[in-house]
C-alpha cells in the first residue's frame, strides 16, 4: 500500500514538473507558427531579421520573443517577462523602447498629481498575494522608475470574495465592487477597468 502511494506521489510530481517546464526550443518560423499560431506582433529589426512576439497579457505572465532570419531559421528566443529581461528596463528609456523590450502591456494608468503614466504587465507571481504586476513609470515619455504591485484578494463586506467568485478568477473577482477597488488602486497603481463604471 505504501509503495502504491509513493508511486502515485512520484507520478504527480513528474506531471507537475512537465507542466511548468520551459517551452522547447524552436528551430524555424514554420515551427513557431505550428506550435504557437500567429504572433501577437511582428517586429522588423532593420537587419534582415524579424522578431515574432507571443504576448499573453492580460492574464498570462509570459511574452515569448522568437527572432528569425530571412530564411525563417530561429536565431534566438526568450521570455520578455523573465526577471533577467525585466531588469533591462532603465531610467531614460522611451515608451517605444520599453514596448519593444517587454512586449504588449496589460494596461495604462495616468496620475495627474505626480505626472506619471504607468504601464503594467502581469508577471509570474513572486510575492505574498495572488498575482504580481510589473509597473513601468513614465514622465514626459521617459522611464523614471519601475515597481511591483502584489495583488491580494478583495474581500467583500461579509469576509467572502465578491459575489462568491473564487480567487483564481483574477482580475474580475477582485475588482467586481467599485468602492474598495477605487480606494485601493490609488494606493497601489492598480489599473482601472472601464467596464465597471
Amino acid at each position: 500500500m505504501a509503495s502504491r502511494i509513493l508511486a502515485i506521489v512520484a507520478l504527480l510530481v513528474l506531471a507537475g514538473c512537465s507542466a511548468f517546464a520551459p517551452p522547447r526550443p524552436l528551430t524555424s518560423e514554420a515551427e513557431a507558427l505550428a506550435v504557437h499560431g500567429e504572433p501577437t506582433r511582428r517586429h522588423d529589426n532593420g537587419d534582415g531579421t524579424t522578431t515574432l512576439e507571443y504576448a499573453t497579457q492580460p492574464f498570462g505572465y509570459t511574452a515569448l520573443m522568437v527572432t528569425v532570419d530571412k530564411a525563417g531559421a530561429v536565431l534566438e528566443q526568450h521570455d520578455a517577462l523573465s526577471d533577467k529581461n525585466l531588469a533591462n528596463v532603465k531610467p531614460g528609456m522611451t515608451r517605444d523602447e520599453v514596448d519593444r523590450l517587454l512586449g504588449t502591456h496589460r494596461s495604462v494608468q495616468t496620475f495627474r498629481l505626480s505626472g506619471e503614466e504607468v504601464w503594467d504587465w502581469n508577471i509570474y507571481n513572486d510575492g505574498p498575494g495572488v498575482a504580481t504586476l510589473f509597473n513601468v513609470h513614465f514622465i514626459d515619455g521617459k522611464v523614471v522608475r519601475t515597481s511591483r504591485t502584489y495583488v491580494y484578494p478583495n474581500d467583500g463586506p461579509f469576509g467572502q470574495p465578491m459575489f462568491g467568485a473564487p480567487y483564481f478568477f483574477y482580475p474580475y473577482a477582485y475588482y467586481a465592487h467599485p468602492f474598495p477597488y477605487r480606494y485601493r488602486w490609488r494606493r497601489s497603481y492598480w489599473p482601472e477597468y472601464p467596464w465597471i463604471w
